[in-house]
């Protein structure tokens, strides 16, 4: 979302940082982008060079005793450094992880002077409100949060993409309007929001005004704005597996409550996708996602557990399903699969049986075969050389 200002408008991004400069009496300002979007880095470049050529940027502005310079910053990718003190610290040339707070980055941050770090967002909303006044800008979006908001919008959705809505229009709007609908005319299922330390919503939520508070309360963070759209085939349980395994490996491990606690969180996970969970994982879950979430130093951490919060929240059928009855209704977890072979359109060629890494399928010649499931490693070798479709999966 940043990277479509970024390229797409990059002197937004510059004015605004400017104005602000000038408000603060700050004269570096720094824009810190990820190495992987080199797209962005050229086109601010260029922006930047233009601005100096006519007198924007650099020593005395316009004749004036004001000066201001901008540095980009190229970040090796770490998610953390999404929090301000890990920011500062990077750009330093340090190891990007946060610090305990206070003093805050407004007191003490880059090169320990103080900082006025907001998103590229913000930054490139100022020019336009300075134009058009406060008072304009509140006309859009909603009373606590005014403006507009970038999603990007993927998934199981007919449109993908960038969309710009004013904030507090509606999950429905997003995804059945602007969205185009579910893939396949697929029955939706979830939605998850705020990225992969965001939580999910699903069609109760689907009315909900998007904004920072109504957001908040559904135990779910906006975040950058990105909207992952699920359907009836997802498992939520993998899905909370996923975010999970990324935010474990992106912990910067400075603090225990985060680098501790996500392992166990994801090992917890991972038993439960393979068919080797208890029930009493739902509640060292709940109970490691809560002490995560109330004692981790930055927002990385208190934010990890989200994902596996609102899904045990929502689909904690699903979990109870994955555990009791070993069973995967989305037929996403490969541990928890069952491979059957019909016998109506077996022919007992045995080609199966002789494609079986484990002995698994039995049968004699030109009869049906089976497939002994306490033996069978879920590989698919017998589904593959199938040539009569015989072999099928169940959930």
């Amino acid at each position: 979302m940043d990277g479509s200002v970024m390229e797409g408008d990059p002197y937004k991004l510059i004015e605004g940082m400017l104005i602000a400069a000038y408000a603060v009496s700050a004269q570096d300002g720094y824009i810190y982008v990820r190495a992987e979007y080199p797209l962005s880095v050229a086109r601010l470049k260029k922006a930047m060079n233009q601005a100096e050529e006519y007198g924007l940027l650099g020593d005395n502005i316009l004749g004036t005793d004001f000066s201001f310079h901008l540095h980009i910053n190229r970040g090796a990718g770490a998610f953390v450094c999404g929090e301000g003190s890990a920011l500062t610290a990077s750009i330093e040339g340090n190891r990007g992880m946060p610090r305990v707070k206070p003093p805050r980055t407004v007191e003490k941050g880059l090169w320990e002077k103080p900082t006025v770090l907001n998103n590229v967002e913000t930054y490139a909303n100022v020019p336009k409100i300075i134009l058009e006044g406060a008072d304009w800008f509140r006309t859009i979006g909603t009373e606590g949060s005014p403006g507009t908001k970038t999603f990007s919008i993927t998934g199981a959705i007919a449109n993908t993409g960038l969309i710009e809505v004013p904030m507090g229009t509606t999950l429905r709007e997003i995804i059945y309007d602007i969205g185009g609908g579910l893939k396949g005319d697929a029955e939706f299922k979830a939605v998850q929001i705020g990225g992969p330390s965001g939580g999910c919503l699903t069609d109760e939520n689907l009315d909900q005004p998007l904004d920072f508070d109504s957001v908040k309360k559904l135990n779910a963070i906006m975040g950058s704005g990105g909207l992952v759209v699920m359907d009836e085939n997802t498992c939520m349980v993998e899905v909370a597996r996923f975010f999970m395994s990324f935010t474990q490996r992106e912990s910067c491990g400075k603090c225990v409550p985060c680098r501790e606690g996500t392992k166990r969180m994801l090992e917890i996970l991972e038993r439960i996708v393979a068919g080797k969970g208890e029930m009493e994982d739902l509640d060292r879950l709940e109970e490691l996602a809560e002490m995560v979430r109330s004692m981790a130093l930055c927002g990385l951490g208190k934010s990890a557990p989200l994902p596996v919060i609102s899904t045990l929240k929502t689909f904690r059928k699903e979990y109870e399903e994955h555990i009791v009855d070993k069973k995967c209704t989305a037929k996403v977890c490969e541990a928890l699969r069952q491979f059957h072979i019909n016998p109506e359109f077996c022919i007992g060629c045995g080609k199966c049986m002789k494609n079986c890494p484990v002995g698994a399928i039995s049968g004699a010649k030109k009869k049906p075969h089976t497939i002994d499931n306490d033996l069978c490693i879920k590989c698919g070798a017998c589904k593959d050389n199938c040539a009569f479709d015989a072999v099928y999966i169940e959930a």
